[in-house]
């Protein structure tokens, strides 16, 4: 209302006097979530529709692999290290790897890319504001990452990805199961060869790169087909 909006539409919340609309469903996946909200007070939305326009071309390059090693929540990090494995394994393919990130986790990038032998012109990060990410995104050849906004803009633009989702299950943020060209692993699901109990740095450790190529090829395999 401070924005001077003439309604609000919000889930019903009696403690801060909201006593309208549907209640919260803390399993529920976040477009399924937002898309009933908008169907309780009859504005129509479809959950299928997550397509962004693709932004024009800008001073990036296009057709690179997009490795975004950071998040702001520590625990859907998957670790630096193995980053930097996979980044050189995916270099030694034939992909022009970039590391991205805010410019908060600049340090992370450089370390990524030291540890995969990557130029430090492929360390992007906090070099690009959001719409440069975006239009870089939209022009990957693939994009992997932690659960975050890169992985959102990869499905929006139908990019091929591989997302390593940590503690949050991918069945409340992760990109549709009916696209196989993204490809989720969860380090706490079946994807992990950890046991019951263990850590969240435990179960991330327990994630080797080898499963996460095998993803990148199966989500190339489906854009050749």
């Amino acid at each position: 209302m401070l924005a001077g909006a003439g309604r609000l539409v919000a889930f019903r919340c009696p403690p801060a006097g909201h006593r309208d609309g549907p209640d919260w469903d803390d399993d529920e996946h976040e477009v399924d979530r937002w898309c009933r909200l908008l169907d309780w007070y009859g504005i129509p939305a479809d959950r299928t529709d997550l397509a962004l326009r693709r932004p024009p071309a800008g001073r990036l390059p296009a057709g690179v692999t997009v490795v975004h090693p950071g998040s702001k929540v520590e625990a859907k990090r998957w670790p630096a290290d193995r980053f930097a494995v996979l980044a050189r394994r995916l270099a030694d393919r034939g992909h022009r790897v970039v590391v991205t990130g805010s410019a908060g986790e600049r340090e992370l990038a450089a370390r990524v890319a030291a540890g995969a032998r990557l130029p430090r012109s492929a360390v992007l990060a906090g070099r690009t504001d959001l719409g440069e990410l975006a239009a870089l995104v939209a022009a990957a050849r693939l994009v992997v990452s932690g659960d975050t906004g890169v992985g959102h803009l990869a499905t929006a633009y139908r990019v091929p990805s591989v997302l390593l989702f940590g503690p949050v299950p991918p069945a409340r943020w992760g990109p549709p199961a009916d696209r196989p060209w993204h490809r989720v692993l969860w380090a706490a699901g079946e994807d992990c060869a950890a046991g019951p109990g263990v850590g969240t740095a435990a179960r991330w450790a327990a994630l080797p790169v080898d499963r996460v190529l095998a993803a990148v090829d199966e989500a190339e395999e489906t854009v050749r087909v």
